[in-house]
């Protein structure tokens, strides 16, 4: 993994396959392609409005600007093309802020391996750059791909917690792993 401080724009992380950088507007067709399909966004009670995509995008670079890190688009680098979300972003949980591995990839890029080696990577960048003492996934206890993923990212189930989104309650595990 190569890291370090980048002009805005510019690959933060590369990986053997894939690059992530800052999410631009100009995304906002390839993010459509996962945040629009029932079937990936099923933690999240099912697909977004052009709006909630919008927000989406939005909040991310807002992210940028506070804490110079959010959800970074994942480029496949054998085609350039945007396949997925992977960053760190801080989450609420509980009565506190954590700094969560987040990933979100569009489903034809499922089962590739492509959401560990990148959640790895941002791990690392929580470490090494950041300098946090640990790092976390927040994961629906339904969705169990991405349990599978935050495991062989090194992270431990510690707890669990209810969220309450769209009128759901929903659980959800934090897995934790730490430096």
């Amino acid at each position: 993994m190569k890291s370090g401080t980048q002009k805005k724009g510019d690959i933060i992380l590369e990986t053997e396959r894939l690059y992530l950088r800052e999410m631009r507007q100009t995304d906002y067709q390839s993010l459509c392609r996962t945040l629009q399909d029932d079937i990936a966004m099923y933690a999240y009670e099912g697909a977004f409005s052009d709006a909630e995509v919008h927000e989406w995008l939005d909040r991310q670079l807002e992210r940028y600007r506070k804490w110079d890190f959010g959800l970074w688009a994942v480029i496949l680098k054998e085609t350039g093309e945007m396949i997925g979300q992977c960053g760190l972003t801080m989450q609420k949980w509980k009565e506190k802020e954590v700094l969560e591995v987040g990933y979100l990839f569009e489903r034809r890029y499922w089962h590739n391996g492509y959401a560990t080696e990148a959640a790895r990577a941002c791990k690392e960048y929580a470490f090494d750059i950041l300098k946090a003492e640990e790092v976390c996934s927040i994961i629906r206890d339904t969705n169990t791909a991405s349990q599978k993923v935050a495991v062989r990212n090194g992270m431990v189930k510690k707890d669990i917690w209810t969220k309450h989104y769209k009128g759901v309650d929903m659980p959800h595990y934090r897995y934790v792993a730490y430096r």
